[in-house]
């Protein structure tokens, strides 16, 4: 890692919000794309998932979501369950950075597609009785739509319309589909409704 990045590394663990909040950019910018030493920041990381504030602990679970593509070594796998658990945290608006960068994970490696789609359909059946449950299916069926824009697979459009139809309030149902509403086809002969005549 060159000094600069491991700079902007040291002071995501910072008090200054400014000087952090730059520090994440940088980084997130810099792993948008495969590093060579995601290794060495890894089980940092994961101890700033567990000991850092509130803000510390969404920016570890969204730099780990996006070293899912630079993980040679397999981690990701093993400590996906650890990055969920965020996904609960006590703050909610940590809670929700967390899940919404998922699909990150999900788009690194089929493997990990399958993991993260297996517990964020868990979660979506069990969060109902959640304080904010709404947003959080909401953030799941995001990181499916996310998922399938990057890796587009059928099996995964048709397990997010099936949770769909699994919601009970209309309202909401209306909501969660339209993130998909662009492709579901529209049923044969269906016609548009005729224009009224002033």
């Amino acid at each position: 890692m060159d000094p600069n990045t491991s700079r902007h590394f040291a002071n995501l663990r910072g008090q200054d919000a400014d000087v952090r909040y730059a520090s994440f950019r940088h980084v997130m910018e810099v792993t948008q794309q495969p590093v060579e030493w995601a290794a060495e920041v890894w089980e940092d990381l994961l101890a700033l998932l567990r000991e850092g504030d509130n803000h510390q602990r969404a920016i570890a679970a969204q730099v780990l979501s996006n070293l899912a593509r630079s993980d040679t070594q397999g981690r990701m796998l093993k400590d996906l369950d650890r990055l969920m658990a965020v996904t609960k945290d006590e703050k909610f608006v940590t809670a929700r950075h967390s899940l919404q960068t998922l699909w990150r994970v999900a788009t690194a490696s089929k493997p990990l597609q399958a993991a993260v789609v297996d517990r964020l359909t868990r979660r979506f059946r069990e969060c109902l009785t959640e304080k904010n449950g709404t947003l959080i299916r909401y953030d799941i069926l995001e990181v499916f739509r996310k998922t399938y824009d990057v890796a587009p697979d059928e099996s995964l459009k048709e397990l997010a319309l099936k949770l769909i139809e699994t919601e009970e309030d209309p309202k909401y149902r209306k909501k969660y589909a339209g993130l998909w509403k662009d492709l579901v086809a529209k049923p044969r002969g269906a016609k548009k409704p005729a224009a009224k005549r002033a």
